[in-house]
């Protein structure tokens, strides 16, 4: 079975793949895998970046 970044399980068949999609849409399932402080700084980061860049980028 494939492994994500993580070392989380993924399913291998398309078929596995929509039901889960499909769980975390209706709310069953979390697809919570960074933590709020992660997300935040992640967020921050990026915004410093594309205040660096230069205008022809």
């Amino acid at each position: 079975m494939p492994t994500g970044p993580k070392s989380q399980k993924r399913p291998a068949d398309v078929i596995g793949n929509a039901v889960r999609v499909m769980r975390i849409a209706i709310g069953e399932e979390t697809d919570d895998d960074r933590s709020a402080a992660a997300k935040e700084l992640g967020s921050m980061s990026g915004k410093k970046r594309a205040a660096n860049m230069t205008p022809e980028r």
